[in-house]
Parts: C-alpha cells; sequence; structure tokens
C-alpha cells in the first residue's frame, strides 16, 4: 500500500529533525516545517532521498564546502535561501 501524503510528510520531517549531526538538526527542521507541506509528490520524494544522504555529505552541501550531485543542486539552493532568510 502507498504511503499517504500526510505520513509522508510527517515521517519526512522527523527524518529532519534526527539526524546525525548538531548543524543539520538545526538546518533541516525549520526548513521542512515552511516547505514540506508545498511540495510536489516528486519533490517530496526527492527530499527523502536526500535525508539518505551522509549528514557530513549534507551540511558540506548546504555551507557550499563542496558541491552537492545534480539531483540535489535545485533543493540545496532552496535550503541555503531559506538559512538565508532565516538565520538559526
Amino acid at each position: 500500500m502507498a504511503e499517504l501524503r500526510e505520513h509522508k510528510v510527517k515521517r519526512l520531517h522527523m527524518r529532519s529533525m534526527r539526524r546525525g549531526i548538531k548543524e543539520m538538526d538545526l538546518i533541516l527542521p525549520s526548513y521542512a516545517a515552511t516547505r514540506l507541506e508545498r511540495m510536489d509528490d516528486a519533490t517530496l520524494s526527492l527530499y527523502d532521498e536526500m535525508l539518505s544522504e551522509n549528514d557530513h555529505d549534507l551540511y558540506q552541501w548546504v555551507t557550499a564546502q563542496t558541491s552537492p550531485p545534480e539531483a540535489f543542486a535545485a533543493m540545496i539552493e532552496e535550503i541555503r535561501a531559506h538559512i538565508a532568510a532565516n538565520p538559526l
């Protein structure tokens, strides 16, 4: 059975909160709280896939220390813009 959209959004929000490193624990929940509900199904699936990446890699992508994979580039840019508009 396919996962209900509301369950997927809640699951992704929880995965955003419980990361491996503190920096990502601070960055992703704020982004998720403001963006997940507005994402279409394909973007939710991409976000889900991105959350499976290593936290150290995610942090380096978000902080522009390294370039993200092309599949995540637009989402990482959106996360960076969110951080700039909503400082921690």
